[in-house]
């Protein structure tokens, strides 16, 4: 089953300081498919690395990107109608467009398998394919 993932645990592999940092090398090391990367992960994941660690710290992320260690699959507008649907179901949370698509990301590729550190939203928050997402690394046990 595909893997998505979302920004914390990039900008936690390109942080140094980061203690989760092996850990996410590690469960990234082990998919044998290129797991899935929103667009709008992306460029949370560029600005964060660029905040955080310096304005060059975004280039081992976009050295990954271009030799296609992540699959970046184009959002199309039937995407985003999901995505509007979902915001207004889950409005009182606020997961943002982010989020919000990871899980029709999800959907698209039939997983229910996430590498995020926002357990916040991402246990309140349902998949359109299964009953709920296993959460790496918390839910590394289910795996």
């Amino acid at each position: 089953m595909k893997l998505i993932v979302d920004a914390g645990p990039l900008v936690a592999l390109g942080d140094e300081r980061d203690q989760r940092r092996g850990e996410t090398r590690d469960l990234l090391a082990g998919e044998r498919e290129a797991p899935v990367l929103s667009p709008c992960i992306a460029v949370e994941v560029d600005y964060h690395l660029q905040t955080l660690v310096g304005k060059h710290g975004n280039r081992w992320f976009i050295e990954d990107l271009a030799a296609g260690r992540f699959d970046v699959p184009r959002l199309q507008t039937v995407d985003f109608v999901e995505i509007e649907k979902l915001n207004r179901r889950y409005r009182d949370i606020s997961p943002g467009i982010a989020d919000l698509s990871i899980v029709v990301l999800a959907a698209r590729h039939r997983t229910t398998r996430l590498l995020t550190f926002d357990q916040r939203h991402f246990r309140l928050l349902k998949p359109l394919y299964g009953e709920f997402f296993t959460l790496l690394p918390f839910d590394e046990d289910i795996v």
